[in-house]
């Protein structure tokens, strides 16, 4: 048991382990001290000094990284305490791009709220500004120098979280800047797209790529049939942009308010989920019974695929070959949906609403078009949809629940947790072994790949065949994985690998909390929750009995692994640079 450390905090006592910060202990006191740059688990640094309070030293101290002790008296407000917290927050407002109204992070930005909270209502130190240009070239990211506070978020998320490095703070004092390497765009970097900077980001400085003009272009269009597909991790978040809960399960309001934006069908992306179990399971099954490359590695996350890119080349035989599930149901709508109806795929526009800003990259990957246009013409994210159900006078909360339309509107349980760490894993266990005992198993909750440990390990009986599973998430974990496999340390026959902490759930593209919210709720869980929960609420929880998906094979495809399925399902991948000479000034 940790020692247990006395100290009072604005003359209460207060009893907090040893180790603990005086912010740790103030929040147990439930006294609020301001932070902007301080994140749980991500940041803590203590770079900002808004969070400063009086220990009865000569200097005020960072409450975010400075230790308790016996005996400590903490005073969190006084004048002075009050006057440092302005003076800092006004010096970086001088320095700041204050176009509040046109942000896209305006109420929804920490230091907009912080302002508030202070009662900082005047700026008394003007001068000089930096003015940067803004790196907008990445399909994915934007990158706005002229917003950014230096908290240095995104910089420790994507080293420490990621270990993708693609953005970092160079220059020093007033020069200071958080840029990629070389002052090179983000897209000529090994960013990977995942948004995780976005997440973490308090103003505007980091942005996805706005693409819903050319959703509303194609809406206008008369000439065009405009599809939309939806994540399944969309659906159990997007209803915080609407001041629902965190982890609200909205899957009928949504279907109803994209309907209402003028799509001419709302398709599920689940459907495509179970398509991709079909497809990859087979394939797991072919190279254990082949003696195939093993472990084969799942190729849903765009983020980690470019990751593995460029950082693991040699291993990427492991891949499956698989698309993921938003770009085989493009595959699909714009073939077997196109053939049905009677449309040209010409004249067919897919658009995905996704969790992630990654699948902005994917969709425009030109390996990723089987019938010579591209299988998803435009990827939005969770954001961005609401974004357009807001523009469009929608009052999403009071909107009926609505079904997905038919044919690609049915999927099982197992599609639904894709959204969350692990559930790729699951859905493909409760296929495989079904598959390879030829029996229908009634225990079909692999738990043991649930949660949000960084790697989760499982052994599963199928007959005689004890199949060894591993699952990780957020970058830094797959690189541990990786590392293994690169070694012949790893025996496992099936990885999991998902870019974003916590699975699609915390992709770069859901909607964004403060850090007070983050510091304070386990928003992964709670979306997690809802995943599951959907889940256990549908009929079939098994990808190979979804009746839609067994049609698609009898009229379509063949079966699974054919020819035509692996003409119009699967894809390859290539080796990328890291930093491109000719970007770098090398010559």
């Amino acid at each position: 048991m940790s020692k247990m450390v006395t100290l009072t905090i604005d003359g209460i006592e207060v009893k907090v382990p040893e180790g603990s910060t005086i912010l740790e202990a103030a929040k147990q006191a439930n006294i609020k001290i301001p932070t902007l740059c301080y994140l749980k688990g991500i940041n803590e640094i203590g770079a900002c000094r808004i969070c400063v309070v009086d220990v009865g030293v000569k200097n005020l101290q960072a409450a975010c990284v400075y230790p308790v002790a016996e005996g400590m008296k903490v005073i969190t407000n006084s004048p002075k305490v009050r006057e440092a917290r302005r003076v800092t927050l006004e010096l970086i407002l001088s320095n700041h791009d204050r176009k509040c109204l046109t942000c896209v992070r305006n109420e929804n930005c920490e230091l907009q709220g912080l302002a508030k909270d202070l009662q900082v209502d005047d700026i008394r130190f003007e001068g000089k500004t930096n003015e940067y240009s803004v790196d907008d070239f990445s399909d994915s990211v934007v990158r706005d120098p002229n917003k950014c506070i230096l908290c240095r978020r995104c910089v420790s998320v994507c080293k420490n979280t990621q270990t993708v490095s693609a953005i970092e703070t160079n220059e020093r004092g007033f020069d200071t800047i958080v840029a990629s390497p070389f002052d090179m765009s983000l897209k000529d970097t090994p960013c990977v797209n995942c948004g995780q900077c976005i997440n973490v980001c308090p103003v505007g400085a980091l942005r996805e790529k706005d693409n819903i003009d050319r959703v509303w272009e194609a809406l206008a269009d008369s000439n065009l049939h405009v599809v939309v597909q939806t994540a399944p991790a969309v659906r159990v978040a997007i209803g915080e942009e609407f001041g629902l809960p965190i982890g609200t399960r909205c899957t009928g309001k949504m279907v109803a308010a994209l309907k209402r934006l003028g799509f001419d069908k709302v398709f599920d992306t689940n459907t495509g989920a179970d398509l991709t179990i079909m497809e990859e399971g087979t394939e797991l099954i072919e190279r254990i019974k082949n003696g195939g490359k093993l472990p084969l590695i799942t190729s849903c996350s765009p983020g980690w695929i470019k990751f593995i890119e460029h950082n693991y080349p040699d291993l990427l035989d492991h891949l499956s070959t698989c698309k993921s599930p938003q770009i085989m149901l493009g595959a699909i709508i714009k073939t077997y949906y196109a053939k049905k109806m009677g449309i040209d795929p010409a004249k067919i526009f897919v658009v995905s609403v996704m969790p992630c800003t990654a699948k902005k990259f994917e969709v425009k990957r030109p390996e990723l078009a089987a019938t010579g246009y591209p299988d998803v013409d435009v990827s939005i994210t969770t954001r961005e949809a609401a974004r357009m159900i807001k523009e469009a006078g929608i009052d999403f909360n009071s909107l009926p629940d609505e079904h997905f339309d038919d044919p690609m509107g049915d999927a099982t349980g197992a599609a639904v947790i894709f959204g969350a760490t692990g559930g790729v894993m699951e859905a493909a266990l409760r296929t495989v072994v079904d598959l390879l005992t030829g029996k229908d198993n009634e225990d079909i909750d692999y738990k043991a790949v649930r949660g949000l440990d960084g790697i989760k390990v499982a052994e599963v009986k199928a007959g005689d065949l004890t199949l060894r599973a591993a699952v990780a998430h957020g970058l830094a974990n797959a690189r541990k994985i990786m590392d293994q496999i690169r070694e012949g340390k790893a025996d496992y026959h099936f990885v999991e690998i998902m870019a974003c902490p916590g699975g699609c759930i915390n992709g770069g593209g859901q909607p964004i909390q403060p850090a007070k919210v983050r510091n304070e709720i386990d928003i992964c869980a709670e979306r997690a929750k809802a995943i599951y929960t959907e889940d256990e609420n549908i009929q079939i929880r098994k990808s190979h009995k979804n009746e839609k998906i067994k049609k698609l094979y009898e009229e379509f495809l063949e079966k699974p692994g054919s020819h035509k399925a692996h003409e119009l399902l699967h894809t390859h991948y290539q080796q990328r640079e890291n930093y491109p000479e000719e970007c770098c000034g090398i010559s």
